[in-house]
């Protein structure tokens, strides 16, 4: 997070200069060979150092949130970013299963892996050998990959020493944008429906990651102190069952709503029912099983993908509130104040977990139930942003 924070507006930059397809080759390859190195790390540093530079030589996420609109119609852009959520998703539900069985495969299948062999050595290479397997296969497609980023060819006017770039639009509705934005260009940082729609996306991202921290927390601990006495392998089921609703949600579901009702009714709607949700967690430590564990994974599912209604929707607003050349830095520009937040939740919510825990017999929301009640509120502060004037719309949407 730390190295993705430092350097994904900077490589939004570099998208925006020389296009989106360098960046994200780029992008793949680092993730393999650094994957790999984590993997044959022997040292604590080594495996600090090779993630920092998984994060910071990675600037994947900008530009590729940039490409999936311009891949597209603007009627399909909903489904575009859904299909960036939806990749999120998979890994979420892929990468902890490769993980849990393929990590320390000597111990697991010494038929398979004599105790003399390299994975004996190495008990975490073999997952992430097949994590850059999977970039491998991923480098070869971008070989099919078209660059979205405009071509421009110069015009060089008689009598003029300047160069006129002017991109080419198959949509005459687009030139005009274009050549009304070209003229009126802002500085990002005095874009206010950009910023507004990222300071919305770094509240929901902070959230999200409290939320995610303060979930296994509370999933694990015992139930004298307001939790479930789940092992890891029920939180881990949980977590399956959350990626792959994500991943129906993302891809059939959500395109539909946001086309009905737009991406900011659909953040107001969706906050307002997490918040009534997250006070549903509490009473479910009175369940027996196997009806606490029916009842976590109905409001879990429920939870991320409001979550993830939100995040879609702001960043829709998001690339529809700047111009195709500024697009992927103003995208790295989100991913770096996103990250940053997402560094400190982790540490807050721990922090915040530990304090509930010792207050147990308190008449104002006892326990867990504190936790619960605090992230309602930061739901909150993201419902009221929806509306004006925090939120500043796009002239691409109605401002209901």
């Amino acid at each position: 997070m730390l190295g993705r924070a430092l350097t994904s507006t900077a490589w939004g930059m570099v998208a925006d200069r020389f296009g989106r397809k360098p960046v994200i080759v780029f992008g793949i390859f680092s993730s393999f060979l650094f994957n790999i190195l984590f993997g044959l790390s022997v040292r604590y540093w080594m495996a600090i150092s090779t993630r920092f530079l998984i994060g910071s030589m990675n600037g994947l996420l900008g530009p590729i949130r940039a490409y999936a609109i311009e891949v597209c119609r603007p009627e399909h852009h909903a489904i575009a970013l859904t299909l960036v959520s939806t990749a999120w998703a998979t890994g979420l539900t892929i990468g902890p299963t490769i993980g849990g069985y393929l990590a320390q495969p000597a111990e697991k299948y010494p038929k398979l892996f004599p105790s003399n062999s390299l994975f004996r050595r190495f008990p975490y290479f073999l997952p992430c050998l097949c994590i850059s397997g999977f970039c491998f296969i991923a480098l070869i497609s971008c070989i099919w990959l078209p660059e979205t980023l405009h071509n421009h060819k110069t015009i060089k006017e008689e009598g003029q020493a300047s160069e006129c770039l002017i991109p080419h639009f198959s949509d005459p509705e687009e030139l005009i944008k274009h050549n009304i934005t070209s003229t009126n260009k802002k500085n990002l940082l005095k874009n206010w429906p950009l910023m507004s729609s990222i300071i919305l996306f770094c509240i929901v991202s902070f959230d999200d990651m409290a939320y995610t921290e303060i979930f296994s927390l509370w999933a694990e601990s015992d139930r004298k102190y307001g939790g479930l006495s789940f092992t890891s392998e029920d939180v881990g089921q949980v977590l399956a069952i959350l990626g792959a609703s994500i991943m129906v949600y993302q891809t059939f579901l959500y395109p539909s709503i946001v086309r009905v009702m737009g991406p900011i009714s659909t953040s107001r709607v969706a906050s307002s029912l997490s918040i009534v949700l997250l006070f549903a967690y509490a009473p479910i430590t009175h369940l027996s099983r196997p009806w606490s564990s029916i009842a976590v994974n109905v409001v879990s599912v429920l939870k991320n993908n409001f979550v993830i209604s939100i995040v879609t929707s702001c960043l829709i607003l998001q690339n529809n509130s700047v111009s195709q050349d500024q697009r992927a830095t103003a995208n790295g520009l989100a991913t770096t104040l996103m990250s940053s937040f997402k560094a400190i939740a982790p540490a807050g919510a721990g922090i915040v977990f530990s304090w509930a825990q010792k207050r147990q017999h308190t008449f104002f929301f006892p326990g867990d139930q504190m936790v619960f009640f605090l992230l309602a509120i930061i739901e909150l502060v993201v419902f009221v942003w929806t509306f004006k004037p925090f939120l500043a719309v796009p002239e691409q949407f109605p401002s209901t």
